[in-house]
């Protein structure tokens, strides 16, 4: 699977990939929403998106809506360094929010498998 990790933090980022990347899947990285935005209108073949929530220039949120409103349907997952219940209820057409922590290596397989189950 292609997924496309946005974080502007590079060192949270890394640690995105490599859980996905020890799963099999083949990551690109974007620093920020507009550098996504760029990939997604540039690059086709994406079949998922995890995006950190707090970041410049565009949110996870903003980054969110913004695909959607363009008629992008990916699977979108947003990872968040407080509490995911107020992302959750911010936009409830998320497939999935995520608390980033120590236990990201346990929790995004299955939620990953979560959100495709559904799809």
């Amino acid at each position: 699977m292609r997924v496309l990790v946005v974080d502007d933090d590079p060192l949270a980022g890394e640690m995105t990939v490599a859980v996905l990347e020890d799963l099999g899947h083949n990551c690109q990285f974007a620093e920020n929403g507009v550098d996504a935005m760029s990939m997604l209108a540039g690059e086709d073949g994406f079949d998922l998106i995890i995006s950190d929530m707090n970041m410049p220039l565009v949110s996870g949120i903003d980054l969110f809506r913004e695909i959607r409103s363009q008629g992008v349907d990916l699977p979108f997952i947003l990872l968040s360094g407080d509490d995911p219940d107020g992302p959750r209820a911010a936009e409830p057409k998320l497939d999935a929010c995520l608390l980033k922590d120590f236990s990201l290596e346990e929790s995004l397989p299955r939620v990953i498998d979560e959100v495709l189950s559904r799809r």
